[in-house]
């Protein structure tokens, strides 16, 4: 009975491993944050028809037609509509109707109210916004920004931004620009949409909203030297471009028929897509086809490399990998491992006593193999504690040093690869360099050596 427990057991964990971990969030938030300072009463294209007029007009209707969402909540934030423009009041700003289930007539009433007449304060606005979205998890937070101008009031909407999204507020929000007035340099805050005509703000206004609810997809396809999607089992991660932050993170998988499988990803905002190879391979500024399936294509081949020790079957001796050329250690790798690095040129650095220092060439599927010669252990005796060094000797003559000397003991031990080397050492409590003491001797693989320095 017990073993059919833990049986159950192991079978229930390894459903829970199996479980979806990560998906987009049932519940979507919108919140409008909407221009109406004085310039929105500007003529736009007809006579009697202002920027305000057709903004109203075209987000009552929207908002009309959402109503019927019910994973879909509805905030309005307004700036620049309770203080006229000569008293340049920069906090000109106030959340009208706060986020609420059916609240769509509340900010269609709303709207018939409101009557533009001050300034631009779009930070100020946007950093209030932040108090508007109720905490809890569940949802994704958006916001639209509809504005005819830029800040007005000095302050700084890139960084606002880029700090509400790195705290995870809300998602990269939408702005979107209505007739000349706009400024790209607004871009810099969020996905900047130019709406240059009534006509043109009324599709981009739906083009973003559609976007929020599209059901996107995306596949990796991870490819080798030959250009076939057959590299797989490496972490994957997608990154907000604005903001560094990670989104998601998957292993990648192959089916049995050697496909990649299908993520769901939030198209709302932009990627850099890192394969956590060994060099990474990154892929920037990644944009979503919003509702379609994306395939995504990044070379990836990968070759294998071993490192072992004659007559040692441990893993205890570890060895630095670089790429060749590069200070960067990009990977310790144990003995006995096989690991998978990117095709190309690399440095591996043995930590043994003394190190060794290969240059290797990874290629496509291909294992490259290093074999270190079994060490030797040299037991030193210095008569009394002092101070030292150990030296290898080159065939060339030229002596390398390896490592100092232990100034605590007079007896110890040192585990070192087959060569030549020199011991060069002075006893503590002598009066001079002249009583320096030098020693030269021979390791080899397998055998012991004892080495009395002043015999």
């Amino acid at each position: 009975m017990l073993f059919v427990v833990v049986l159950c057991a192991l079978a229930q964990g390894v459903m829970a491993q199996t479980k979806v971990q990560q998906k987009l969030p049932d519940k979507t938030r919108i919140l409008f944050l909407l221009d109406a300072s004085g310039s929105m009463l500007e003529q736009w294209e007809r006579p009697n028809q202002t920027r305000w007029s057709v903004a109203k007009s075209i987000l009552t209707h929207i908002v009309d037609s959402l109503s019927r969402n019910s994973k879909l909540e509805l905030a309005l934030r307004v700036y620049g509509h309770r203080s006229p423009q000569e008293i340049k009041n920069c906090k000109d700003t106030y959340l009208e109707v706060p986020f609420k289930g059916k609240n769509h007539s509340l900010i269609i009433d709303k709207l018939k109210e409101i009557k533009p007449k001050g300034v631009t304060p779009i930070t100020y606005s946007l950093e209030q916004s932040a108090n508007d979205f109720p905490a809890g998890p569940g949802y994704r937070n958006i916001v639209i920004l509809i504005t005819d101008g830029i800040e007005s009031c000095g302050g700084d909407l890139c960084a606002m931004s880029r700090a509400m999204q790195k705290k995870g507020v809300f998602l990269r929000p939408y702005i979107i620009g209505l007739g000349l007035r706009s400024e790209k340099t607004l871009e810099c805050a969020g996905k900047y949409i130019d709406a240059d005509t009534p006509g043109k703000f009324s599709n981009v206004l739906n083009e973003a909203i559609e976007t929020s609810f599209a059901k996107t997809t995306a596949s990796i396809e991870l490819l080798d030297a030959g250009g076939k999607p057959v590299e797989t089992n490496v972490n994957v991660t997608f990154a907000n471009t604005f903001t560094g932050a990670p989104m998601y993170d998957f292993v990648h998988y192959l089916d049995k028929l050697g496909r990649p499988d299908t993520v769901q990803i939030d198209p709302v905002v932009d990627y850099d897509l890192t394969v956590n190879t060994v060099p990474p391979v990154v892929k920037r500024n990644i944009t979503l086809i919003p509702g379609k399936h994306n395939v995504i294509r990044i070379p990836a081949p990968q070759g294998n490399l071993i490192i072992k020790q004659e007559g040692r079957r441990d893993n205890g001796l570890q060895s630095v990998v670089r790429e060749k050329g590069k200070a960067e250690i990009i990977n310790t790798q144990q003995s006995n491992e096989t690991f998978r690095y990117l095709t190309g040129k690399y440095e591996i650095e043995t930590l043994t006593l003394p190190r060794r220092i290969f240059t290797i060439d990874i290629q496509a599927n291909k294992t490259e193999n290093i074999l270190l010669p079994a060490p030797g252990v040299v037991n030193f005796n210095t008569t009394a504690t002092g101070y030292g060094s150990l030296y290898v000797l080159r065939d060339d003559g030229v002596q390398e040093w390896v490592c100092n000397l232990n100034e605590l003991k007079s007896q110890f031990a040192l585990t070192l690869l087959p060569g030549q080397y020199k011991i060069v050492f002075r006893v503590k409590q002598t009066t001079g360099s002249k009583y320096t003491g030098l020693k030269k001797f021979a390791v080899q693989s397998g055998e012991t050596v004892s080495v009395n320095v002043f015999k």
